[in-house]
Parts: C-alpha cells; structure tokens; sequence
C-alpha cells in the first residue's frame, strides 16, 4: 500500500501508519479464519479509534473475513 493510503486512514481515523501496519502483522502471522485474532484485532481497533463496536456488527465483520468476502480493492474504498 502507498503511503497516500495511510495518510486517508490516518486523517480519518487518527489511527498512524505504524499501528496500521503493527495489525497487518499481527494478521499476517496469525489465521484469518481464527476468531480470536480477529476479535483481538477488532478490539484494537476500536479503541484505537475510539469507536465501539455492536456485537452484530462484529459478528459480521468476522463473517466476512472467514468468508473471503473483503473486497480486494479496499485501497480504493477511501
């Protein structure tokens, strides 16, 4: 990903390129179909937002991704 790219996120959300990247390791490293990674990951993020999340919607964040149902594009999302 370009740097363009973390400056979106990081205006958006106050989340920096290095938190950012700290998680991609973490998911590299783990299993994208292991819901606790994913929680853990959902947590994270969360907090470092300072946005919470609804049950439900994390339920569906982690169906989702267990279901290989993340767009590819994501870059082009923001």
């Amino acid at each position: 990903m370009n740097d363009g790219l973390f400056k979106k996120v990081e205006k958006k959300t106050s989340v920096n390129k290095n938190m950012i990247l700290s998680l991609a390791n973490k998911l590299q490293s783990g299993n994208f179909k292991d819901e606790k990674i994913l929680n853990e990951v959902i947590t994270e993020l969360s907090n470092l937002t300072g946005k919470e999340i609804s049950d439900e919607k994390r339920a569906k964040i982690i169906n989702a991704i267990k279901s290989d149902k993340v767009p590819n594009d994501v870059e082009n999302k923001w």
